[in-house]
């Protein structure tokens, strides 16, 4: 009977989840880049800012996309106290309005990409701003259809998620869900339409108003945030800003992850700040992902036959939440079965991530840890 109970508890929280009038498990929130953009686009108000830390394998293509974008862009690459060839590539690159700085040493209370990005920021002069990753390459017309979207619909932030590569058994396995429960936790529509509970961002590509940027203090009102995207469209809206953040294939990760370490090392870098560092929270997300992705499988081995139909149709409606994300990224909907197993694996993250904040580090990334203070 407790069983009954509990996997009927869990369809109830799937069945809610898909009949939810903002439908975050839905890719309804898109962006396309239109290449015949970028042949009349002037984008002598622009400026890409673009923070680099031992990104010499990714960084030519990045800067090669951005020679197709338009007329007049401006481009500031800060080389954040790189050991590899990082510097070199970048003051190669065959861009007309190149800026290459070398970064000063990390102060105390900055993360590396903020401080990377708040000393390129003193070098801009135009009146938008594109936040750019070093590892993100654009396709033809991107700026420009990020401009008119800005433009059209009053925003002062548009942000992307770049698409990231899913090619090794790792990626297919955990990438697609990493863009799934990011919705989930911050549902795009709702961040959209200016909700003051969500204030989503997706921070591989960009584009801000320079004098809003310049109203929330610049990066330092941000200096020390893990999560630096949302925070930085919470910051704008507080400041009266709205903001707009979507999927797209016009921007695509270089950066792949043939291993499960490498996105272990992602997602655990940000995990526990999700939670706020909270044991509560902690223990709250611990119960609800073993309710909502362990319940079904379990009904279907150990329930009677009600259990076991009840665990089935959860099951099927977990992956018919998946199946859209899926399907957005051209891989099979196979892999929406599997949902149980990584959930649990995201969870071992989160509590990876937890287990590092208790150890005293906040999070790690690039070569750097940040302490606890």
């Amino acid at each position: 009977m407790l069983l009954t109970t509990l996997v009927l508890t869990s369809l109830i929280i799937w069945l809610g989840l898909l009949a939810q009038p903002w439908l975050p498990w839905l890719l309804r929130e898109r962006f396309a880049a239109r290449a015949a953009d970028a042949q009349t686009a002037d984008l002598s108000d622009v400026t890409v800012l673009i923070p680099a830390r031992d990104e010499a394998e990714a960084l030519e293509r990045t800067l090669a996309a951005l020679a197709e974008q338009g007329t007049g862009l401006s481009v500031v690459v800060i080389d954040d106290n790189s050991t590899d060839s990082t510097g070199d590539i970048a003051r190669a690159a065959p861009l007309d309005r190149l800026t290459v700085l070398t970064g000063q040493p990390l102060p105390e209370g900055w993360t590396g990409k903020l401080w990377a990005l708040e000393q390129a920021r003193q070098h801009v002069a135009t009146s938008r701003v594109v936040l750019l990753d070093a590892d993100i390459r654009i396709a033809p017309g991107t700026i420009a259809g990020l401009k008119a979207k800005a433009m059209a619909e009053n925003r002062q932030m548009v942000s992307l998620m770049a698409h990231l590569r899913m090619t090794s058994l790792p990626e297919r396995l955990l990438i697609p869900a990493f863009i799934y429960f990011f919705k989930l936790l911050y549902p795009f529509a709702l961040s959209n339409a200016g909700s003051r509970y969500v204030a989503a961002a997706a921070g591989g590509c960009v584009l801000i108003d320079a004098a809003m940027l310049e109203r929330i203090g610049g990066f330092g009102a941000l200096r020390d945030a893990v999560i630096d995207d949302c925070t930085l469209a919470r910051c704008v809206r507080r400041s009266g800003g709205r903001t707009w953040v979507g999927v797209t294939q016009a921007a695509v990760s270089l950066r792949g992850y043939d291993d499960f370490e490498g996105i272990h090392a992602m997602v655990a870098r940000s995990a526990y700040s999700q939670l706020r560092y909270s044991p509560g929270l902690l223990a709250g997300c611990t119960l609800a992902m073993g309710l909502m992705f362990w319940l079904p499988p379990l009904a279907l081995i150990l329930g009677d036959s009600t259990a076991r139909w009840l665990g089935l149709a959860a099951w099927i409606a977990m992956a018919v939440s998946y199946i859209p994300t899926l399907t957005y990224y051209g891989l099979s909907r196979f892999w929406a079965v599997g949902l149980p197993l990584i959930g649990t694996i995201y969870l071992g993250m989160t509590w990876s991530s937890a287990l590092r904040y208790w150890r005293g580090v906040r999070t790690a990334w690039r070569g750097r840890a940040y302490h606890r203070s």
